[in-house]
């Protein structure tokens, strides 16, 4: 679609009077028509019109005039007129007006012998702007200034001429600027007003100063002139230092700052070695440094010079040396060599002690900008750059090294900027070494380049910076040279496209790549091998890139056609033919691996990106070149997999051109599309959905707006009558969707479906319409009264989306269909509202508001209010609205009244819960009015309100209420246990009013309020606040303790965001510092108090919902105090700040602060404050509250008093809130390092509080620093850290971590063997386990992990377990990878050779576990074996003693016993084949030795560690079993140790090898299971039979099952072998007693099912007659309950599944048609299941092979149940058994007797009773299907039925006397229900959509059922 271009806002000269008088005057001159006079009457015209476009003309013609006047014309003076009125105006506009522009050009058009003139005008006026002494008027000046100098030749020369005058000018106003700074502390707003005048006003001088360069020069050298000059400079020169050291300016400000520094230095000093000696001693700090400049600019600099600089002044001044100073081709001098080495050293020292994010950002830009320079350095000829600077600059060199590590440290920063300047600075390094390189060869046979590609080669892929990297490698060697040293690039980075984070990086260097390697193979050979090449580019790129597409999960390919496939594709674009040949070749129905999207998935995938990018021919060639077929393009828009469909669907609707005309058969898609796909439980499906149909509906709007055009203009009538016929083809299409979506939004409609129906209606009524206008589609006549009231109930849903959508889509819809005038009707909506106002369900205010919104717009509102005041007896006097009122008046009086009707009945009910709060939780709780009002408010524009006075009062009536209602509830919200409501609170007043709630609402002899519900008598109160009693006949209200408190915290949490409400959205009444007042609504004192009440609520609340949902109301307040132009308001958010933190200070047990709940609201309360500075502030008063607050955090001297632990305990709570607020952003991350530290030390605290806080504070900083898990693997990198970059980030951790670590480890070896635990240990292992090596690392890093290692070593000799796993587990990050197997082996070397009597096995259990570990990262990432003469396994088998009985320890021998397994038990050992023999045979003498053999009771489960070491020594012994039994030994002891295994006393041992076989077989599933022998085969047989374990029993059934699919098994129970019948009696009586073990009960299903199955396949005719099939199919219908887990459903599902081509499609009926008929219907309700797994698992049963179905065709569950349906009614006619099954479905329409949905008692009574019940209980629903929509099922049923009727009527079959009886019976029941059901709709009240939404669609679904079956028995007759 064509956007329009956003129009420049222009604004028109305006002149005060008496200078518009003046100028008139001096234009009004009569005379002749010469050029002067036409010239000033065009001004007078200019001056005189008020539209600011024709100014711009009339300015153009006043500048033509100019150009064409003659110097002979005489003037007058006239032309000075004309002059002198241009200047003026061009003075007097505002910044970036094109006005001004305008008058620029047209002074560019005066003639040569006017200019002098015209430059004297315009600088008597610039004269006139720079004398104004006012500092508000230096903006202005300093804009007209900067105007002066934009492209405007007249105005640079007026500059120059005042240039004195200019620069005493800007000395000025800086001045002013550095002395308001120092007035404006706490004013945000000003302040950052300020910094923007400021940084205009330097960035304006400097570009004066640039332009100015030769008037400077000749003015400095004229002897008269150049004093007073110097004097000006002087003080320019003052004014930028003084920014430049003063921290209060923000960096941009103190950066540029920097530049003018520079800037001035070169205009004075000229370009030579001067100034470069000069800026060396500038950045050393040394005076003397600067003795070769002049002595006022050596005096102005003496403050840069000082001990006590910024370190930021240092990067300031190198930013202005590298940005003003000239570099490029320069001839470099040694003192110019000697500043560019310099600042490089500086910047690198500065980058290792900055903490600020920001700075990080300018070190970073500062450092690219060097690179750049050197790079401009080495530009000229090689010859004339000196050899220092090119060995200084060479890859390898010092300087090189330490900016590669500040890449290395940065380029996984979290600011985007950061990584783009380390990529960029990367990339001009290397471009710096290959000119600096002395030997000029290919680049790919540098050395330096080949380590630093292999280097980067070998890192993590989870590295972000490595792509890029890699990157800048491609674009200088070609990607041909990364290809060759590793083939697997493309695949490697394709499987990393599914990660989102890696995807952008991912997917930028394969276009680097893919695109480099096109060129290089192009550039390879002629035109001739074009297609050879084109061959290998395919194979290289497009092949792994469809192998991922078809193979992986469809999630994991999201990015790829995201970020990938495009690029790809616009590289390419001839590759998509190949693509496409490619993947139809592959069968359709294949679908690659479980849960892949296969081959018809990643066509979709291909196709849809090629269209997306135009390489895909447009529709009207046939359905998009007739690559796809039609029937395939359908398949997939109803495929099972979620990524298909969306595909599918973005190959129908995107187009490159939008105006592209759509096809019937398009059209057709969307058809079949459409209504199965409506009802998604996914929100990504949903969202793409409606995006890509909206696509679709803007090309069908974009098509028809160009088809109407032809048709005005097309004469040919061929033509015309096609896209006539388009445009008939495009209203039907419109009216069906149209009439599709309103057709869906009936009662019990799933949420999915509404919400999905709703958003697209949403989408037609935007891009079209549906009022009656001229719209050439006429949707209006589609939408019935029906489609309306429909959309009206949908206000109704429990969900917020929904109500939106649906209030929305009504204030569209035509007004005759929704019914609004009708007076009756509008009168029941009203009722229905402030009903539901004041329900006890909290949700029902939020559609009372809905409701009350929806009727805002109409005008009879008002006397309706009046009614109902009046049955109220309300005190209610709404204006009358004026005749004929606008629709904006309309809207103002209607809310206006319907607040003020809505505060007095909230006055009146606050009134009532003064007296009796019970009462008003349970009748009518206050929160629901004072949403409404919030609600209603939030519609009216307070801008342009007319009446004021009436607002003003009806606000501060508003404001006093909300007072009263939080005075009601607050001592419930505020006691020290809401929840229960027990009163502990040292607070008198506080206790009191507990006492006097409890005293009403609890019995005095019982606590039984607490746990059931009360009935309390009342004789006041409204009709509709009271209800009637089942069981005495007398008025009671029901309440429970839930309700009281519900009301109390939502009253507490609406009052909140009222006042928010009020405070953002009215105007403010206020007194500006020029003390003119503002008119407004709500005052300042009003506000005040407001901010006062949210510091009580905030700071004394306890209840969650309550102060959490306050701080939203008071962040808007908040943010409202910044905006506002109250001085004494934008004072208020840092006096409130200190005033808590000072209370924070000073809290005790007596204080009111909360400290427990993690500090309550004050955590919020002093977020909410800090993050309403302004972003470009200076976070002066964050940083203030930082440091108070780690003053407070940290432990003090006197740890255990209260006066202490309190402000620490609340310091600790509020840093944590503090570090999670993402709003604060980096501006939090210099305090990191001080918050870890606080965290860590607090944990070394004897007060349980402080240590708890401190946990919580530890574990929000491991996120803020190592960033949200990222995957289940604790320790996966992608949520691990470098070393060097985080001690770099936070440096001040380095050595406070180390100290740490090495006071914990000296308390953890004790040789009297008592266990130490230092508190701290176990946060600094959880740190240090997110730390590794970088491999760039040197050994001789400052921050080298290298110094840890020693302590964690020593950590590893704890006492505690636990203790030396975690130090094991924090030392594998530590070693690099080659340093492995050396660490290794001396471990190895501290283990004793054999037993004795000072053996500490604490010891050696921690070096085993490091050992272990170490091992094990060696295999995972070296891939590679240990190298030669490593020592490992002569050390083990020294030591082998320690696996043997010798050691008595069994915690030390399975822990040995897991090294020799890690190292001998898998098929590659890392070890030499010899050296892993070797200790295989000492393994396998350990095992014959072991208990595995030898049965040891002591071994029974008493031992410490038994469990451990038998589980070390089984996993050993089936290694050997199981895993590799040939590398072994022989057949024999192989099997000796399987039996030992599976015959164990212990069931760990057992569960063990169970699952080693099970997974064997399961690899070799395809193949035979011939490698377990008939014994083991017994056993595990007899297992089946006898095992006890349940776990190892769920094992047994399932290596069985899986042995069962290739094999008939021989069930043998000692020696006597049992049939098929006793083994299915037995396994179905283990079913059906472990219905509550899920494992076991799954697997026996399994099993169970399988030997049915085969029994049928042996005996399909005799199956049905043996017993326990029935039972089978029984217990597999029971299993399809919603209730059940999900595990249980799925297997169900499976079974079915596997069950549809030998049973339930079987034409035999082998179980017979009950049996067979049950299990259909199971199939449908696992259709129907909340669960989308199980849908998805029982959708497979239409991909089984069988006659009727479509063998590997996967479709929706939508579709998969509609086809069963029909299929099932196939094979009732294939079964010869349609009269049964017509009644068997009718029976299924009608629903079951006993179902939720059955009969319904008689009469209203049983109505209110349920309608009773569901109140009792506020939140709990119970299970509830969201998915399910019994109504489209019941229509499903009825359109399958009514054909397979006429299919029998057809055939003129007859019913069997038993079956007519059956249909009587069954017409009997549905008429009952019609009746019932009737009854009970006719009884409840109006609009029940509302008043009980639940009860109404029940009934209507009943009324439903009983018509429908009704139907098809009248048809059946």
């Amino acid at each position: 679609m064509v956007v329009k271009k956003r129009t420049v806002q222009v604004e028109a000269v305006v002149l005060d009077e008496e200078t518009l008088h003046t100028l008139f005057a001096s234009l009004t001159v009569d005379g002749e028509q010469d050029g002067v006079l036409q010239l000033a009457r065009t001004l007078q015209a200019c001056l005189e019109q008020r539209e600011p476009v024709q100014q711009i003309h009339l300015v153009k013609k006043a500048g033509s005039q100019l150009e064409t006047l003659k110097e002979e014309q005489p003037d007058g003076g006239l032309l000075e007129a004309c002059l002198h009125t241009l200047s003026v105006v061009f003075t007097s506009l505002q910044a970036k007006n094109p006005i001004r522009r305008a008058i620029a050009s047209a002074f560019g058009l005066v003639p040569a012998w006017l200019e002098e003139r015209a430059v004297d005008s315009l600088s008597s006026c610039l004269s006139i702007c720079l004398s104004k002494p006012t500092s508000e008027q230096h903006r202005h000046t300093v804009e007209t200034v900067g105007a002066c100098l934009d492209g405007f030749a007249l105005g640079e020369k007026c500059i120059n001429k005042r240039l004195p005058e200019v620069l005493q000018f800007f000395c000025s106003a800086l001045r002013g600027c550095l002395h308001k700074s120092s007035c404006l502390a706490g004013s945000r707003i000003a302040q950052a007003e300020l910094m923007q005048s400021c940084l205009a006003a330097v960035k304006t001088s400097m570009l004066v100063i640039q332009r100015s360069q030769e008037t400077l020069s000749a003015a400095l050298q004229t002897r008269p002139n150049h004093r007073e000059l110097e004097d000006t400079l002087s003080n320019l020169l003052d004014c930028y230092t003084r920014v430049l050291t003063d921290e209060e300016f923000i960096q941009s400000v103190q950066s540029t700052a920097g530049m003018a520094v520079v800037l001035l230095i070169r205009s004075v000093m000229g370009s030579g070695d001067e100034v470069a000696s000069v800026m060396c001693g500038l950045l050393r700090g040394s005076l003397p440094g600067l003795g070769s400049s002049p002595r006022w600019l050596q005096q102005r600099c003496g403050g840069l010079c000082s001990d006590a600089r910024l370190p930021g002044v240092s990067l300031y001044l190198c930013h202005g040396a590298l940005a003003m100073l000239n570099w490029k081709g320069a001839n470099v001098s040694p003192l110019w060599e000697r500043l560019l080495l310099f600042m490089a050293n500086t910047l690198l020292d500065l980058d290792v002690s900055v903490k600020q994010s920001s700075t990080v950002m300018v070190v970073s830009r500062v450092l690219t900008l060097w690179s750049g320079a050197a790079l401009d350095c080495l530009q000229g000829e090689k010859q004339h750059c000196p050899p220092s600077l090119s060995q200084s600059l060479r890859g390898g060199s010092e300087l090189q090294r330490r900016l590669l590590e500040h890449i290395y440290s940065h380029w996984e920063h979290p600011l985007d900027g950061v990584r783009h300047q380390t990529r960029a600075l990367f990339h001009n390094l290397l471009l710096v070494h290959r000119r600096t390189d002395p030997s000029p060869c290919d680049p790919t046979d540098d050395p330096y380049i080949k380590e630093l590609t292999q280097s980067l080669l070998g890192l993590e892929w989870h590295m972000r910076g490595k792509y890029g990297s890699l990157g800048c490698l491609v674009e200088l060697c070609g990607s041909g040279y990364l290809l060759d040293l590793q083939p697997e690039l493309p695949s490697c980075l394709l499987g990393l496209m599914g990660d989102q984070t890696l995807a952008p990086y991912a997917s930028d260097l394969l276009e680097r790549l893919f695109v480099s390697h096109k060129a290089q193979l192009v550039g390879e050979g002629g035109e001739s091998d074009t297609g050879r090449r084109l061959e290998r580019w395919h194979q290289t790129w497009i092949t792994p890139l469809l192998q991922v597409l078809c193979g992986a999960r469809p999630d994991q390919t999201t990015y790829i056609l995201d970020y990938f496939l495009p690029k790809l594709l616009r590289c390419s674009p001839q590759s998509l033919a190949f693509m496409v040949q490619a993947l139809q070749e592959t069968p359709p129905c294949s679908t690659g691996p479980c849960g892949s999207r296969g081959a018809l998935g990643a066509l979709m995938t291909c196709l849809r990106a090629a269209r997306a990018q135009g390489v895909v021919p447009s529709s009207g060639e046939g359905l998009w070149g007739g690559l796809v077929p039609l029937s395939l393009l359908q398949q997939a828009l109803v495929h099972k997999h979620d990524q298909v469909r969306m595909d599918a669907l973005g190959l129908v609707c995107e187009s490159h051109r939008s105006t592209e005309v759509l096809t019937s058969q398009e059209m057709d898609l969307i058809h079949h599309f459409l209504l199965p796909n409506l009802n998604s439980q996914s929100p990504g499906v949903r969202q793409q959905t409606v995006s890509l149909l909206k696509k679709l509906l803007c090309r069908l709007k974009d098509s028809t707006v160009l088809m109407q055009k032809k048709l005005m203009q097309n004469k040919d009538h061929e033509q015309r009558d096609r896209d006539q016929n388009t445009l008939r083809l495009y209203e039907e299409f419109l009216c069906w969707l149209c009439a599709s979506l309103l057709e869906v939004l009936v009662p019990g409609a799933s949420f999915s479906k509404c919400l999905m129906s709703l958003q697209l209606l949403g989408v037609l009524a935007q891009l079209f319409t549906f009022s009656a206008g001229p719209d050439v589609f006429a949707l209006c006549e589609v939408v019935t009264p029906v489609h309306a009231q429909n959309v009206l109930h949908c206000v109704g849903s429990n969900f917020l989306e929904v109500k939106q959508l649906a209030l929305t889509l009504l204030q569209q819809l035509p007004s005759c269909t929704v019914g609004l005038q009708v007076r009756e009707r509008m009168c029941c909506i009203l009722q229905a509202a402030l009903d539901l106002s004041t329900s006890t369900k909290p949700f029902d205010s939020v559609t009372a508001a809905y409701l009350l919104s929806l009727m805002l717009p109409q005008s009879h509102l008002i006397p309706l209010l009046q009614d109902r005041a009046q049955e109220r007896g309300l005190r209610f006097l709404p204006p009358s609205l004026p005749a004929q009122p606008s629709e904006t008046v309309v809207l103002e009086f209607n809310t206006l009244a319907l607040v003020q009707f809505l505060l007095r009945s909230l006055e009146l009910e606050v009134s009532r819960a003064e007296s009796s709060l019970l009462q008003a939780a349970a009748s009518s709780p206050l929160y629901g009015r004072a949403h409404c009002i919030t609600a209603v408010m939030q519609h009216l524009n307070t801008e342009s309100l007319s009446q004021t006075e009436q607002w003003r009062g009806v606000v501060s009536d508003l404001i006093a209420v909300c007072y009263r209602m939080s005075d009601v509830v607050s001592p419930v919200v505020q006691s020290s246990s809401p929840e229960g409501l027990i009163p502990m609170d040292n607070n008198s007043d506080a206790s009191a009013s507990l006492q006097r709630i409890l005293q009403e609402i609890q019995p005095k002899d019982t606590n039984d309020f607490f746990t059931g519900v009360r009935e309390l008598d009342t004789h006041t109160g409204d009709e509709h606040t009271q209800t009637q009693t089942s069981h005495t006949g007398v008025q009671g209200v029901r309440v429970t303790a839930q309700m009281v408190l519900v009301c109390c915290w939502r009253s507490m949490k609406e009052v909140s965001m009222l006042f928010g409400q009020l405070c953002q959205s009215l105007p403010l009444q206020y007194t500006d510092e020029s003390l003119q007042t503002h008119p407004g609504l709500i005052t300042e004192a009003q506000v005040e108090d407001i901010g006062l009440y949210f510091r009580q609520q905030l700071l004394q609340s306890r209840h969650r919902g309550a102060f959490e949902l306050a701080s939203v109301g008071f962040e808007r307040l908040t943010d409202m105090l910044c905006r506002s132009g109250s001085p004494a308001l934008q004072q208020l958010p840092s006096c409130w700040l200190s005033e808590v933190l000072q209370e924070v200070k000073s809290s005790d047990q007596l204080s009111k602060l909360c400290a427990t709940r993690r500090s309550a609201g004050i955590p919020f309360y002093v977020q909410a404050l800090l993050s309403s500075q302004p972003k470009s502030s200076s976070c002066s008063l964050l940083k203030t509250t930082m440091r108070e607050l780690m003053a407070l955090a940290l432990p003090s001297a006197d740890l255990n008093t209260d006066s202490s632990t309190i402000p620490q305990v609340h310091a600790l709570n509020i840093l944590r809130a503090l570090y999670r607020d993402t709003r604060l952003g980096e501006n939090i991350i210099p305090f990191v390092s001080d918050g870890m530290q606080a965290a860590v030390l607090g944990f070394t605290s004897p007060v349980w509080a402080v240590r708890n806080s401190s946990t919580l504070l530890f574990s929000t900083l491991i996120t803020r620093i190592f960033g949200v898990k990222k995957g289940k693997d604790e320790h996966s990198k992608k949520n691990r850290m470098t070393g060097r970059e985080f001690f770099t980030r936070f440096p001040a951790l380095y050595p406070f971590l180390l100290r740490q670590l090495e006071e914990a480890a000296t308390t953890v070896e004790s040789v009297s063997g008592q266990v130490t635990l230092h508190p701290s240990l176990f946060l600094l292992l959880l740190v240090l386990s997110r730390l590794y090596p970088s491999p760039m690392d040197g050994s001789s890093s400052p921050l080298s992990l290298a110094a840890f290692m020693p302590f964690l070593i020593r950590c590893g000799h704890s006492a505690v377990y636990r203790t030396r796993a975690m130090a094991a587990q924090a030392l594998v990050p530590f070693v690099l990878l080659t340093q492995i197997p050396s660490t290794v082996h001396t471990l190895l070397k501290e283990l004793p050779t054999e037993s004795g009597h000072n053996v500490q096995h604490n010891s050696i259990h921690g070096t085993l576990l490091q050992v272990l570990l170490l091992l094990r990262s060696f295999q995972s990432e070296s891939h590679r074996p240990l190298p030669a003469g490593n020592g490992i396994c002569e050390a083990l088998r020294q030591r082998v003693w320690l696996a043997s009985g010798q050691n008595v320890c069994l915690v030390t021998r399975g822990a040995f016993l897991d090294v020799l397994m890690s190292l001998c038990g898998m098929k590659t050992s890392i070890l030499g084949e010899s050296e892993v023999d070797l200790l295989r045979q000492e393994a396998l003498s350990v095992l014959m030795t072991s208990e595995l053999f030898v049965r040891d009771a002591s071994l029974a489960g008493s031992a410490p560690g038994s469990t451990q070491y038998l589980l070390s020594l089984a996993r050993l012994g089936l290694g050997a079993s199981v895993g590799i039994p040939g590398l072994w030994g022989g057949a024999e002891t192989t099997s000796q140790l399987l039996h030992s295994l599976l015959q164990s006393p212990q069931y760990e041992v057992r569960q063990l090898a169970l699952g080693g076989v099970l997974r064997r077989l399961q690899e070799d599933e395809e193949k035979s299971s011939c490698w377990l022998d008939e014994t083991t085969l017994g056993i595990i047989t007899s297992l089946s039979l006898h095992e006890t374990h349940p776990q190892c029993l769920a094992k047994v059934f399932s290596v069985l099952r899986v042995m069962g699919s290739t094999r008939r098994l021989q069930w043998r129970d000692g020696v006597n072998v049992l049939s098929p019948e006793e083994v299915l009696l037995r396994l179905l009586g283990v079913a059906e007693k472990s219905a509550s073990r899920v494992e076991l009960h799954c697997s026996t299903l399994m099993l169970v099912s399988q030997q049915v199955l085969q029994m049928v396949t042996d005996d399909p005719q005799g199956v049905g007659a043996v017993a326990g099939v029935a039972r089978w199919g029984g217990l597999v219908c029971s299993l399809c309950s919603e209730e059940l887990p999900v595990e249980v459903k799925q297997t169900a599902a499976k079974v079915l599944v596997s069950c549809t081509p030998a049973v339930l499609s079987n034409p035999q009926l082998p179980l017979g048609l009950s049996t067979t008929v049950s299990l259909w219907r199971s199939v449908f309700t696992l259709l129907q299941d909340e669960d989308q797994d199980v849908r998805d698992s029982a959708s497979d049963f239409l991909s089984a092979p069988a006659p009727l179905l479509n063998a590997g065709v996967s479709v929706c569950p939508a579709v998969a149940l509609d086809s069963g349906v029909g299929l099932l009614c196939r094979l009732f006619e294939v079964w010869g058994q349609v009269p049964v099954g017509v009644l068997t479905l009718t029976e299924w329409l009608l629903g079951d007797e006993d179902s939720s949905d059955g009969e319904v008692t008689d009469g209203p009574s049983s109505l209110v009773r349920v309608c009773q019940d569901e109140e009792d209980v506020l939140f709990e629903k119970g299970d509830l299907n969201l998915w399910a929509e019994p109504v489209q099922w019941v229509k499903m049923l009825h359109r399958h039925l009514s054909a397979l009727v006429m299919t029998f009527r057809q055939s003129k079959g007859t019913l069997e006397p038993d079956q007519v009886h059956h249909m009587h019976t069954l017409s009997t029941r549905a008429q009952a229900k019609a009746f019932h059901s009737q009854r009970a709709l006719d009884s409840i009240p109006a609009l029940p959509q509302f008043s009980c939404p639940m009860e109404h669609a029940r009934l209507v679904l009943q009324q439903q059922r009983a018509s429908l079956a009704l139907d098809v028995l009248d048809r059946l007759r």
